[in-house]
């Protein structure tokens, strides 16, 4: 496996997609179009890294991400080592820019269709990927008192119940029409008090440190990059923090991609607890809701904040 490893890194190209998937999951489209280069090329080089266990794929429907394999091995452990060398690379500052204009399409894609579907969202998500009753569940998990932040509120169904367990709520949403909703709800129930905020998950509207719990439910399978989510998330949370999050557990319901925007079908418990342990949340406790017929499993996961290096001291 050294040798495979070693012959498999010593390629600019390959150096380069390395790069790259460190700094998330893309398919081979994306990944050509970020290079710039042929897709047979592409795909050459990534069956290299991959067969050297440097890569690993994971399938999501038609849809194929490639990602830095987790398992352990010989490019587990010169990895500390090779990354600041793969930031001196030539082709470095052309490829994190072509990165974030792919992940900002993606998020792009995900507005566009939020705000389009707002008054029809309930319905639209109920009908073609229904899911077991687990709310109260969810509820059930979130502390009383303290500042309570829900990530990706949609039309707000949370919030009213969400008002009467938090000394304060915050609300954030990247769309505007499904703020509107939102707002809607609360004046119909005669509900004051929640800050609303227009915000996207990976750049929250709120200083570091300042929420006591935060919420994100049936959301991270849209985010373009959930890892960088969990990471923000972890920024404004206090030390020792509650992270609540309910998601679909791994489906095969291609038709979710394209009627509603979702950018990944489902999660697996493993790479759960991986990117959580990756930004430093402990304690977790993942339950899977098992679904009735015709439903997709939920899973309910709750994590808390650890110390940081940086924090100590402060």
């Amino acid at each position: 496996m050294l040798l495979d490893t070693l012959k498999a890194l010593a390629d600019p190209c390959r150096l380069r997609l390395v790069a790259i998937l460190l700094r998330g999951e893309f398919t081979v489209q994306e990944l050509t179009a970020i290079l710039g280069m042929g897709q047979s090329r592409v795909s050459r080089h990534l069956k290299i890294l991959t067969e050297a266990g440097v890569l690993s794929v994971k399938r999501q429907g038609t849809w194929s991400y490639y990602r830095i394999s987790s398992a352990a091995g010989f490019f587990a452990a010169i990895r500390p080592a090779l990354e600041p060398e793969l930031a001196q690379l030539p082709e470095q500052a052309h490829d994190l820019a072509a990165v974030a204009a792919l992940l900002e399409a993606r998020h792009q894609r995900s507005r566009q269709f939020f705000d389009q579907h707002a008054r029809q969202w309930d319905d639209l998500a109920r009908t073609l990927l229904p899911v077991p009753d687990y709310r109260d569940q969810l509820l059930d998990l979130v502390p009383r008192g303290g500042m309570v932040v829900e990530i990706g509120l949609g039309t707000g169904g949370l919030l009213p119940a969400l008002a009467a367990r938090a000394d304060s709520v915050i609300g954030v949403d990247h769309s505007p029409a499904m703020l509107d909703e939102a707002r809607h709800r609360l004046d119909a129930a005669g509900i004051a008090g929640i800050d609303l905020r227009l915000g996207e998950m990976q750049h929250l509207p709120l200083p570091d440190r300042s929420a006591d719990c935060a919420i994100l439910n049936m959301v991270l399978h849209h985010a373009a990059d959930p890892r960088s989510v969990l990471a923000e998330i972890r920024r404004v949370l206090v030390t020792g923090g509650q992270l609540l999050l309910a998601d679909l557990s791994r489906h095969e319901r291609e038709l979710a991609r394209e009627q509603l925007a979702d950018q990944w079908l489902g999660f697996e418990e493993e790479e759960l607890r991986s990117w959580l342990q990756a930004a430093d949340f402990g304690g977790v406790t993942i339950v899977q809701v098992p679904p009735l017929p015709g439903q997709e499993a939920v899973l309910l996961i709750q994590a808390y904040t650890t110390k940081k290096e940086t924090e100590h001291g402060s």
